[in-house]
C-alpha cells in the first residue's frame, strides 16, 4: 500500500501547504537523505528530510528533461 511519488533534481513540485511569501511551486535542489527544495517566488531554501518532503509533497508539476 506504500505510493510512492516520483520526483528527481530540478523537478518543480507543489507542496500541500504554501510558502510565508505566497507560493506553492518549488525546484528540487538536492537529493539524499534530505532533499532542499527552493521556492519559486522568493527563492528561499529548505532542507527536508527525505520521509517528511514524501509526506508534505502534493504532486510533481514539471520534471527535468535532462
Amino acid at each position: 500500500m506504500s505510493h510512492t511519488k516520483e520526483f528527481d533534481l530540478n523537478d518543480i513540485v507543489e507542496m500541500k501547504k504554501p510558502h510565508p511569501c505566497g507560493e506553492n511551486r518549488w525546484k528540487v535542489i538536492r537529493l539524499g537523505a534530505d532533499i532542499r527544495i527552493k521556492c519559486m517566488g522568493c527563492e528561499h531554501s529548505v532542507l527536508l528530510p527525505r520521509r517528511e518532503f514524501v509526506r508534505k509533497l502534493k504532486k510533481v508539476i514539471t520534471q527535468d528533461k535532462e
